[in-house]
């Protein structure tokens, strides 16, 4: 018996990521799965998200009913175990025996046809244990081993969370990353139609709920956003609404605030945005500022030119280059340098992140992000303003990253982000109220589980 779409493409997906290092997000939007049902890719997508943020737990479930040792057992055998005891702990909706019979056929028809009678005697005697309520034992955790192991985390984050955060925010973050993520949007259209914007889209079927950073952001709730008008015409795009804050620091330079216009847009100047793709920073920066040239840098020609398709914009140039070694001889009055980073702020929407990090990649990509960051610097204006930012959580790729880049240099001072926080919220463009909770010293500080978005961290930085 042929095996469901869903499960069909989940298993492949899964298998990819494992052993491609390809990341699922990009393979479940890929044009191959266009011809899923919107009922069938939203169980594809449930599936190879649940596993990979319960991959860790689902394996000790596994390890306590199976008589073989995980490692000993082929791959495509302990995909089709994961998917399996993944539906039958974690989807009450799924039937038992569908669980169970179409992992069987998964095994089956990926040729280990000798491992069925085993995976079905394994997913049995799982089946007979029941679920339990894991959040509940997340929240009671009382140390980082405890904690990694009921959340699923590799333990060493866990235990670096703790100790820069402490226990309950490292709870907090774990349970996050643990959950589905709100998918945010941000109107570029202005707070005058956002109204007429939130008509169209409840026309469409798409509900929207308000934002709880900014004004300019909404929740999607239900319905397919990339299917709308405003989408397609580029009046909104998908953007969690830390990354949108991040942008807004960008454009909104005191000295160059043409004070006319609603959204203060910076006038008659150049911005870079120097690790640019996808582009929805891009895209903010260019609406919001009209009448400023935003030029946009990205590594890889490919996303450069995937960078130019999604963002056609008048005042948007895309260049092809590397951040480390910029090819401009003009200087710049506002760049963002958003620069590749672990992404451990973003598990909940990258689970496969946390099982490929390892402690020392960090200082790899923090010897790539002083470079960055160095060559950006080279390249501000006197006068202007650089933000630095990341999806990261750790200090390495954070603040030692500014440390590091400012060391032994007198023409370049930290901004403290208090100020840009509080001009936020007394122009009604953020709507949280906490602004201190969202500091780290002078920097901005999101924290997954802790505030409603990813997380984020970013350094304004000024040339004297």
């Amino acid at each position: 018996m042929a095996v469901s779409p869903a499960r069909a493409v989940a298993f492949e997906i899964l298998l990819r990521v494992e052993r491609e290092d390809s990341y699922a997000v990009e393979l479940l939007h890929s044009p191959r799965l266009a011809k899923l049902s919107p009922r069938d890719h939203g169980l594809a997508t449930e599936l190879v998200m649940g596993v990979l943020r319960w991959q860790s737990l689902l394996d000790q479930r596994l390890a306590a009913a199976s008589s073989q040792k995980l490692e000993r057992l082929d791959g495509a055998v302990l995909a089709a175990l994961r998917l399996g005891v993944y539906q039958l702990q974690f989807l009450s909706r799924v039937p038992t025996r569908a669980a169970i019979f179409e992992s069987v056929e998964i095994v089956k028809a990926a040729r280990k046809r000798s491992a069925a009678s085993f995976v079905n005697a394994v997913l049995r005697i799982i089946e007979g244990r029941g679920a339990e309520d894991i959040f509940a034992q997340i929240g009671k955790s009382a140390d980082s081993i405890t904690l990694a192991r009921n959340a699923a985390h590799p333990p060493w984050l866990v235990a670096r969370w703790i100790e820069r955060y402490g226990l309950e925010a490292a709870r907090q973050i774990c349970a996050h990353d643990q959950t589905v993520p709100a998918t945010a949007i941000h109107i570029h259209d202005g707070r005058s139609n956002n109204d007429q914007t939130d008509a169209e889209f409840a026309a469409a079927g798409v509900q929207l709920a308000p934002g709880r950073l900014l004004s300019a952001a909404r929740r999607v709730l239900a319905g397919d956003v990339t299917g709308t008008r405003a989408y397609r015409e580029g009046r909104v795009s998908i953007q969690d609404e830390a990354s949108q804050l991040v942008a807004l620091f960008v454009g909104r330079g005191e000295a160059d605030l043409d004070r006319s216009t609603l959204d203060c847009a910076i006038v008659d100047c150049r911005i870079l945005d120097c690790c640019a793709a996808p582009g929805s920073k891009t895209a903010l920066l260019a609406r919001r500022n009209p009448r400023a040239k935003v030029f946009a840098t990205e590594l890889h020609p490919r996303r450069a030119r995937l960078l130019q398709k999604l963002c056609r914009l008048p005042n948007v140039h895309v260049v092809a280059a590397d951040a480390r070694h910029l090819p401009f001889s003009v200087v710049f009055d506002r760049i963002l340098a958003d620069v590749p980073c672990s992404g451990t702020g973003t598990l909940a929407r990258n689970p496969e992140i946390k099982w490929r990090l390892k402690a020392e990649d960090l200082r790899d990509l923090q010897s790539r992000q002083v470079a960055i960051l160095k060559s950006a610097l080279a390249q501000l204006a006197t006068g202007g303003r650089l933000v630095y930012s990341t999806c990261s959580l750790e200090r390495e790729e954070n603040e030692a990253v500014v440390e590091a880049a400012l060391e032994g240099t007198s023409e370049f001072e930290i901004a403290d982000c208090k100020g840009e926080l509080a001009q936020l919220r007394q122009s009604g463009e953020m709507c949280w109220k906490d602004a201190a909770s969202l500091l780290a010293g002078p920097c901005l500080r999101t924290i997954p589980g802790v505030h409603p978005c990813d997380g984020f961290f970013a350094a304004m930085i000024e040339r004297k």
